[in-house]
């Protein structure tokens, strides 16, 4: 194409770009850069330990050629994936072929085209000197995983929680599972624990916590 406007160009210039925006939430020793790829607006989050230099990546959703040198540039090391929906392993190949490490639930790992390890509920993933726990929310997949970050009040709730409820269950998923895991795991979290979920808006447990009979009534 004229112009050095080819795909590969048109790449590198989103990749700039993303590097250059501002952060989705940054203080003095962490760093967090939302970026929102595919045809469903996937969230992509890349969270840096700013003291070491290391990162993560949560989803490798797709959009590959955008969220790969993203996430290089900024130090990841290993991709963490909330579940095995499509949507949000578009980039899982790309990613390894890169030389970051999946991980992903043990009862999603069949979901995805390959991954190195498996994350129990429990777990936690050290970023650098962050610490990421993980926290078994089965009721969208089996395997959905929600990762808590030590010491900051943010919690990546993939798509198990949204700003106005659970995710869909209506595809494999089941909804007093998911209602269970949101009520006895995420809603125990302090109310001013910040809800990154994996499409959308962020919210608070304080702010979604109220309405949970509401969605137990309406059944979705």
């Amino acid at each position: 194409m004229p112009g050095g406007q080819g795909p590969a160009a048109i790449s590198n210039r989103r990749a700039e770009e993303a590097r250059r925006r501002p952060a989705h939430f940054e203080d003095s020793r962490i760093r967090l850069d939302k970026l929102v790829v595919g045809s469903w607006e996937n969230n992509v989050f890349v969270l840096r330990d700013k003291g070491t230099g290391e990162a993560v990546l949560f989803d490798a959703a797709g959009e590959h050629n955008l969220i790969i040198p993203v996430a290089q540039a900024a130090g990841v090391r290993r991709v963490l994936t909330t579940h095995g929906h499509f949507d949000h392993i578009g980039a899982v190949t790309a990613a390894r072929d890169a030389g970051l490490d999946v991980g992903v639930g043990g009862d999603d790992a069949s979901m995805l085209p390959s991954y190195d390890w498996v994350i129990n509920d429990g777990d936690v993933i050290e970023v650098g000197d962050l610490r990421l726990h993980a926290i078994h929310t089965p009721g969208h997949t089996k395997g959905s995983v929600c990762f808590l970050l030590q010491g900051w009040p943010i919690v990546f709730s993939g798509d198990t929680l949204f700003p106005g409820g659970p995710g869909n269950t209506a595809h494999g998923g089941h909804f007093p599972t998911i209602i269970r895991s949101i009520d006895e795991r995420l809603f125990k979290l302090p109310p001013d624990t910040i809800v990154m979920p994996g499409h959308g808006l962020d919210t608070t447990v304080g702010t979604e916590r109220p309405h949970l009979q509401e969605w137990v009534d309406r059944g979705y």
